[in-house]
């Protein structure tokens, strides 16, 4: 019954296979929503938001908020051999830098062992810390701070 039930499911996965369109000639063709073209150069997004450089420590609206990024970061590549955000805010750097030390929690694995390193899990910075910009909201937002970390 099993050796059935594979076998129905092959043929199956394979008149998918068979009735799906070639790949496209040329990626010019496919569009976003939006209507922009999509490739595999990366575009302009300059006219969606500007990034605001404050220069000083900003507040956090709830518990456990990673710290916000207070200057541009659009040219700060992270890349699986180079991390530009620990030139400034490695433990060893941060003091000549003037800037914030990485978070000892960063150093901890999902098993929560000690690393002499970052840990894989917060390597990449951008996931959690985001740079302010003057973006519009794109919904009505009624979303109140913490009251305690004023």
């Amino acid at each position: 019954m099993k050796r059935a039930l594979q076998n129905i499911a092959l043929c199956l996965f394979a008149g998918l296979l068979a009735g799906m369109p070639p790949a496209l000639a040329s990626d010019a063709s496919v569009k976003s929503l939006r209507q922009n073209p999509v490739s595999g150069v990366e575009q302009d997004t300059s006219h969606y938001r500007q990034e605001l450089d404050v220069g000083a420590t900003l507040p956090r609206d709830f518990v456990q908020q990673p710290p916000l990024v207070p200057h541009a970061s659009s040219n700060y590549p992270v890349t699986l051999k180079f991390n530009k955000c620990l030139d400034c805010h490695s433990w060893g750097r941060a003091q000549a830098t003037q800037s914030p030390k990485i978070s000892i929690t960063h150093f901890r694995d999902a098993q929560g062992r000690e690393l002499s390193t970052v840990s894989p899990g917060r390597y990449f910075c951008m996931q959690c810390h985001v740079t302010q910009s003057d973006a519009k909201p794109l919904v009505e937002n009624i979303f109140q701070r913490v009251p305690g970390l004023n």
